[in-house]
């Protein structure tokens, strides 16, 4: 019988040596550009209690959750499947401040199934939240920061595209629509299955038809916000929406390949409040950083603050960039030479990476990843790459 211990589970992988530590220096070099910036890093449990993690009633978040039973409490726990709902409840709960916070993270999280075809199931997920204000400059900076973070770890030529949820909760508001009607919307708008929303919208308002089956024509460039102006119906949260957007396309077109509107785009709607954003590369299928704004969450864990953020998963973007070898190493004799401790202690401490080569067999040093090796001249400890050439 042949032993497949060494199997994972589907869509579950290692992390080999060069690709862990690229995706460790991805890691600080991210966090650093976010300290930079003024967030705090916190690090929440990969464990909770579920209710906690399935804020708002998620259906999706529900569905993306392992959950298992506490053997101490007996109540349910959950393997979390996003960084940003616990965020939320340290900015409410634990540190209770009352002006701008601005706090990021990075950790692994967990999926029952794969985001996409080419996703693991454990993302390594980094975000940042701002929570505390309200006003489009928060959108903007959380936006720009994306891209910056993008940017930095080397991920060129991103395309960048803007929704606002608010657009359409606008029309189920005005309209008096039905939450099980909303919920069939919501599928037929996300598909942009035009037949479906025409007979979904049957019945409705005559202004909120017109303006329902319009938003999955409306995308494209910004000239897309003029032609909404055109269509969609003028209540106070269209236009404020509207104008939101065109803002943020003028400010974050510098920073993007190209920055596109999309009214249909109502990702994450159950969760977000306001504008939300995606960033696109030629070079996958998904989405490769995702955010937007999140008033409401906070009252799940009794203080509802104005919120917004984005994220991203490490591993999905290290696929993106050109492969790189780790730096190679100095290979050093195991001798107790005082002289030869110092020399190692000396180059680690200039950042070398020197192996101490137990089994004296040079001869295997490219599994130890050495192009040089310290050798004894004159006396004195020196590296040589004479027998790597």
């Amino acid at each position: 019988m042949t032993n497949s211990n060494w199997l994972l589970p589907e869509y579950i992988q290692d992390m080999l040596p060069d690709e862990a530590w690229r995706i460790e220096k991805m890691r600080a070099d991210a966090l650093e550009l976010l300290r930079l910036s003024g967030y705090q890093l916190v690090a929440p449990p990969l464990l909770e209690y579920a209710e906690s993690l399935l804020v708002n009633g998620s259906r999706d978040m529900d569905l993306r959750t392992f959950k298992l039973v506490d053997q101490m409490s007996g109540r349910t726990l959950g393997l979390r499947a996003d960084i940003t709902p616990q965020v939320a409840r340290i900015d409410a709960h634990l540190l209770n401040r009352q002006g701008v916070t601005r706090l990021c993270y990075a950790g692994s999280v967990l999926h029952t199934q794969p985001a996409g075809l080419m996703r693991t199931r454990e993302p390594l997920q980094i975000g940042a939240e701002l929570y505390g204000h309200s006003g489009l400059e928060s959108d903007l900076e959380v936006q720009r920061l994306m891209l910056q973070v993008l940017a930095a770890l080397g991920v060129e030529n991103v395309y960048l595209d803007l929704g606002h949820v608010a657009l359409f909760r606008a029309l189920v508001k005005y309209a008096g629509i039905a939450k099980e009607l909303e919920s069939e919307l919501f599928v037929a708008l996300q598909g942009k299955d035009t037949p479906a929303l025409r007979t979904l919208v049957r019945g409705l308002p005559q202004s909120v038809q017109d303006a329902l089956l319009a938003l999955p024509q409306l995308y494209g460039g910004v000239e897309v916000i003029a032609r909404a102006r055109a269509t969609l119906p003028d209540y106070p949260e269209v236009t404020d929406a509207l104008h939101e957007l065109e803002q943020a396309a003028v400010h974050l077109q510098p920073l993007a390949n190209s920055v596109g509107i999309d009214l249909a785009e109502l990702r994450g709607y159950h969760y977000h409040s306001g504008m939300v954003f995606a960033a696109y590369h030629s070079g996958c299928h998904d989405a490769i950083a995702l955010g937007g704004r999140y008033d409401d969450l906070g009252k799940s864990f009794g203080r509802a603050r104005p919120a917004t953020g984005f994220s991203m998963d490490l591993r999905q973007l290290h696929g993106l960039l050109e492969k790189q070898a780790q730096p190679m190493s100095i290979l050093a004799p195991y001798r107790d030479d005082g002289a030869l401790q110092e020399k190692i202690a000396q180059l680690r401490s200039q950042g070398h990476a020197v192996v101490v080569d137990l089994l004296g067999d040079t001869e295997q040093c490219h599994e130890l990843n050495c192009d040089r090796e310290l050798v004894q001249q004159d006396g004195l400890w020196v590296v040589s790459n004479n027998k790597f050439q």
